[in-house]
This record gives C-alpha cells, sequence and structure tokens, in this order.
C-alpha cells in the first residue's frame, strides 16, 4: 500500500481555518488535497489559487461536483491551480465529454464521482470509455447521515470489477475502512468527514487535528 495516495478533503468554509489545515495536511504526509464542495462554494477561485500559491507542488482536487457547463467550469479551475476536477457520473454524457476535452487541453484530469447513480458500476465504465482518469466511490454527506451504516465499501467492488483507471473511495470512512478499501483494490483514499468537519457544522472537527492525522497516514502507509 505504499504507492496508495492519500487524499484530504478541506471541508472547512473559512478560507484562514482551510489553509492552516492544508499545511498541517501537507506536513502530516497526505499526497493530495482537495478543494472540498463548501470551501469552493463559500471561496471559490480564490481557494484554489491560494491552495496552489501555498503548496506548488502538491496536486489539487477540485470537488466541482460539476452537472452543466462542464468545459467552463474546469478551464476556470485549472488556470487557478487545480490538477483534477469533479464531475457528476449523473450529468449528461456531453458534460462528461467537455470537461475530458478541457483537461486535455490544458494537461489535467478529471474525476468521475457515481454517487447516485442507478448503475455505479456501468457508468463508471462509460465513464472511462469517456476518458475520465479516475472514478470516485462516494457515499454522500446527507445520505449516510439518514441511512446509518451505508459506506463506500457497499459498491465498490463492483466499480472496480467494471474499471481498468484509478478508483478512490470516499464518505465518512474510519481508518480501518480506509484500509480496507486500498486492500481491495481502490488506489485513493479520502479522508473528510467527520475528520475534518464537525457534526453538522464545516468547521474542524478536532483540536488535535495536526496530531490525530499524523497517525492516521502513519498507520495507512504501514497498513
Amino acid at each position: 500500500m505504499l504507492d496508495a495516495k492519500i487524499q484530504i478533503s478541506i471541508d472547512v468554509i473559512d478560507l484562514k481555518e482551510a489553509m492552516a489545515l492544508a499545511r498541517a495536511s501537507v506536513n502530516a504526509g497526505v499526497d493530495w488535497l482537495e478543494v472540498g464542495t463548501p470551501l469552493l462554494l463559500a471561496e471559490g477561485l480564490h481557494a484554489v489559487r491560494a491552495f496552489r500559491e501555498a503548496f506548488p507542488d502538491t496536486p489539487i482536487v477540485v470537488d466541482l461536483k460539476t452537472m452543466d457547463g462542464a468545459g467552463l467550469e474546469a478551464e476556470m479551475m485549472f488556470k487557478a491551480g487545480g490538477d483534477m476536477v469533479v464531475v457528476m457520473g449523473q450529468a449528461h454524457d456531453a458534460s462528461i465529454i467537455e470537461q475530458v476535452k478541457m483537461a486535455k487541453r490544458y494537461g489535467k484530469q478529471v474525476m468521475c464521482d457515481v454517487m447516485l447513480c442507478p448503475d455505479k458500476a456501468g457508468r463508471a465504465r462509460q465513464a472511462q470509455d469517456m476518458g475520465v482518469d479516475y472514478i470516485i466511490v462516494h457515499t454522500g454527506f446527507d445520505e449516510r447521515n439518514m441511512i446509518p451504516g451505508l459506506t463506500p465499501l457497499d459498491d465498490l467492488p463492483a466499480i472496480l470489477d467494471a474499471v481498468d483507471i484509478p478508483v478512490q473511495a470516499v464518505g465518512g470512512l474510519s481508518v480501518p475502512q480506509a484500509i480496507q478499501t486500498l486492500r481491495m483494490g481502490a488506489e485513493i483514499v479520502v479522508f473528510g468527514a467527520p475528520l475534518v468537519i464537525s457534526g453538522q457544522e464545516f468547521k474542524a472537527a478536532d483540536p488535535n487535528f495536526d496530531r490525530q492525522l499524523r497517525e492516521i497516514v502513519k498507520t495507512v502507509r504501514k497498513a
């Protein structure tokens, strides 16, 4: 698992707090930083630019959750310094195709999130055929709060069987669950809620975030 990528989703809504969490994450050994959707809604391109300026060598994922206008939205994020953008599997084929075209123009990459797709594995395969670079197996924040016990582990095996491109799992994973996804074949694991956000509020959950994240990274790397 030494080659597995660890991604941290920065889901707070204050840029100053987000930067502090991002610095702690990079110092802890996280591979990829994500400008989470709440942060993107609150701070927009300013957050992407700030992350790129502060962390010039760290890959930056921008969780757009794009449903339309995919090429334009991707171009904005790529110009601001993002490396990867997220399009939803529920979007029209045209949106996925346009985002892939824009990524190729800028030498960047596209992730397709198959959250809530009726046939997640089938849509993942279609997205791969349309040129996306990664598949995200995602159990949503609201979904898992309403239905306790749901995790990306439920959908991961079928999707891993359906595609040849790297897959990441995200959605309230515990550390043991994160390690399990990697053992199953996922190549990227994402930590966010509940590590970063607290309850229903988009703010840091633990004042000992730095220490906690270092232990998580260490545990995943050793597994």
